[in-house]
């Protein structure tokens, strides 16, 4: 159902040029494409030169009393429903990729430096282009929502799921151990790996190996993907987007390591995602292959029956329901978002209000790790008082520090650096996935936070620039008092050891590190103090969290 839109968002909706179209760096198309072509080829050349080898299915014993059999109500059930949540988890991926369509291995993110991209446009050298201008639509068939242009409600679809994937991974998993179920998986030895090569080049060449009875046995190809599936690709998957979280960046600066930098943990989750989805493929297609309606039995009623359909009607229906929950999901998506985001920062804000926001970002980067590039955001501001402040440096500048205080003041930039100073090298984690990393110079916050003295019901900081939102109406952000004090958490005059430039929001911008970079508002103009987040805007916390259905707690 197709949305109707005020005229500002028509603008910003509007899908124009911006269609998917997939243009991987040619370099990596042909990398991925000639190890394929190789893998193929020395399985063609074995069985040229030496022919089929010997069958490792043969090797398969009978089951004997104590082997696993069958496949339990619990593992059919949690198998079904890790189906539902995976595909529903890469579609909503898909769509928060597209808000930077580009994948790099390094945390510069400069254009030309991506290893795919997902785009054909070439950003121009000759004006600003942001990354809000590099972001592209995707169809609701491929993506949820899909053609939204907001990166807050694939947000909420995929972090209102990540909880329970994993949850119903680990029950499965569990499962597995607490009885005999894990023989099928786990490899017993290491001779699976040429048995598996063995198999391999029968199904290269286009040969079927002997299809041991899946109710029993699976071949030696078959465990070693099923192993990969449920041990290897879970792990990876939690590891890279826990290492894209600022909070844990900033702290455990360890993490992100594990993949080589944040940005490689991007490219490794997006990496994730493919093979999972390369996995599906072809199981779906080997069990269609190897006896479609006894396998079906298999997954949905636990029978072994060879010609009874009643299994494969139940998987007709299940994915016409999977069907149905995606175009139920695309259609909340336009009708309800608002519901989206509350039970989203129910459930997840929750979360991380108890756990990752209470980290403090501890120092790491050094002057040689400023990246070369930092993509802008955000329009510059169409203020007339910016405009003016701007034309004399902003000698003129005054900021207001107000609401729920003992001592509103306000105070030049001048005023400011007489104050307190903090110096700080970190690395900036945009919603949309692109990184950088420079050199901050501003006043801590807790040196404001101690002059005003802020009324004891006071919880929320609101940060109030000269710049408007993406729908119009005076751009704005929160941030809880506490937050405020944590080590890192300035208004900064100062970019990699230069004044702050326009464009990256002087005449202050904000630095709050353990949070996203859309919490960091640019162009200050104003600072207030209040007991809660509700009572500004539209209530959510910020502009992007009112018109774009943004996290209010961003550490992730």
């Amino acid at each position: 159902m197709i949305p109707k839109f005020t005229t500002a968002e028509k603008a910003v909706h509007d899908p124009g040029d911006r269609r998917l179209v997939i243009l991987p760096a040619a370099r990596v198309y042909w990398i991925v494409a000639a190890l394929i072509l190789a893998t193929v080829g020395v399985a063609w050349i074995q069985y040229l030169v030496y022919g089929l080898p010997e069958d490792p299915s043969h090797k398969l014993t009978p089951p004997e009393p104590g082997d696993p059999a069958g496949f339990p109500l619990l593992i059919r059930f949690t198998h079904w429903i890790n189906f539902f949540m995976l595909i529903l988890l890469v579609r909503s991926g898909l769509s928060i990729l597209m808000d930077h369509p580009r994948l790099y291995w390094n945390n510069s993110c400069q254009p030309g430096s991506e290893w795919l991209k997902l785009t054909p446009v070439k950003v121009p050298k000759d004006k600003i282009w942001t990354a809000k201008d590099d972001a592209r639509y995707i169809s609701p068939a491929l993506g949820l929502p899909g053609y939204r242009h907001t990166v807050g409600i694939a947000r909420c679809w995929h972090f209102l799921h990540v909880p329970f994937f994993l949850l119903n991974g680990l029950v499965f998993v569990s499962f597995l151990f607490f009885t005999d179920q894990w023989k099928r998986l786990v490899p017993g030895s290491w001779e699976i790996i040429p048995d598996a090569w063995k198999v391999f080049v029968y199904y290269s060449t286009l040969h079927m190996p002997a299809e041991p009875n899946g109710f029993y046995h699976y071949n030696a190809l078959q465990q070693l993907s099923y192993f990969g599936a449920v041990f290897i690709l879970p792990p990876l998957a939690m590891l890279s987007g826990l290492s894209m979280s600022p909070a844990l960046e900033n702290r455990f600066h360890w993490l992100p390591k594990i993949f080589g930098n944040r940005q490689g943990a991007r490219s490794a989750h997006f990496l994730v995602m493919l093979a999972y989805l390369i996995f599906i493929v072809i199981h779906v297609g080997m069990v269609a292959a190897t006896g479609l309606l006894r396998n079906m039995n298999h997954i949905t009623l636990g029978t072994d029956e060879a010609h009874d359909p009643t299994g494969l009607y139940i998987v007709i229906g299940l994915i016409a329901f999977l069907v149905i929950t995606c175009v139920a999901a695309h259609w909340i998506s336009w009708r309800h978002p608002r519901a989206l985001q509350k039970a989203e920062a129910w459930l997840n804000g929750t979360l991380w209000r108890l756990s990752i926001n209470n980290l403090n970002p501890r120092s790491y980067f050094t002057k040689e790790d400023i990246t070369p590039y930092f993509w802008p955001n955000g329009k510059l501001p169409q203020s007339e008082d910016w405009k003016r402040l701007a034309e004399n440096n902003f000698a003129d500048y005054k900021l207001k520090v107000g609401g729920l205080v003992d001592n509103p003041v306000e105070l030049s930039l001048q005023e400011l650096k007489n104050l307190a100073v903090e110096e700080t090298i970190t690395m900036h984690h945009c919603i949309q996935g692109w990184s950088g990393i420079a050199q901050w110079s501003g006043i801590p916050l807790k040196a404001i936070i101690d002059i005003v003295k802020p009324h004891p019901e006071v919880t929320t900081v609101v940060f109030y620039s000269f710049g408007e939102g993406l729908y119009g109406g005076v751009y704005y952000d929160t941030h809880t008092l506490d937050n405020c004090m944590k080590p890192a958490s300035i208004l900064a005059w100062e970019m990699n050891y230069e004044p702050l430039p326009q464009v990256y929001g002087a005449p202050l911008r904000l630095r709050v590190e353990n949070q996203l970079g859309y919490k960091m508002v640019k162009w200050i103009r104003s600072i207030e103090f209040v007991a809660s987040h509700t009572e500004v805007g539209k209530g959510y916390g910020g502009k992007n969290e009112d018109d774009e259905y943004f996290d209010l707690i961003a550490n992730t």
